[in-house]
């Protein structure tokens, strides 16, 4: 069924990840070589960060639509959940490879951006609890008959 309790977790996930295309990560107040040169660095600076933010976001509206199939549900939540964390570690990787190349008097300010991924893990995460505490819930009714 739709209304399942992973199926909110998994919408809050593909929100939180989607939004990312509208929120920026940190935003500067001098602009610099590549990422930071329009002063705000965000995901469409880069076209891993697109493909992981959009593939997460994608991935977690499918696997709300597939509850039917509780098994494909999970490994589809599952990668969503890996493209949530490489999209964390891809940015924070981008960013500090950037910030060396920084002058230092320039000042970096995070943004809610930084912590959308983060917020999209949790949820996914929790989906995937969810997810299984019902396959388990439908196999013990399975024994029972």
């Amino acid at each position: 069924m739709i209304q399942r309790l992973q199926s909110v977790f998994l919408f809050i996930s593909a929100l939180a990840l989607g939004a990312l295309f509208f929120v920026p990560f940190a935003d500067s107040d001098i602009a610099t070589s590549q990422f930071l040169s329009d002063k705000i660095y965000d995901v469409n600076d880069h076209i891993v960060l697109m493909v992981l933010s959009g593939g997460g976001a994608l991935l977690s509206l499918i696997a709300i639509f597939l509850f039917k199939n509780r098994a494909t549900q999970l490994r589809i939540s599952i990668l969503a959940t890996i493209f949530s964390i490489l999209l964390m570690v891809t940015a924070v990787l981008l960013f500090y490879n950037e910030a060396s190349n920084m002058a230092a008097e320039a000042t970096v300010n995070d943004q809610i951006g930084m912590y959308l991924p983060l917020i999209g893990l949790v949820f996914s995460g929790l989906a995937i609890h969810f997810i299984r505490k019902d396959e388990n819930l439908v196999k013990s009714m399975d024994r029972l008959r």
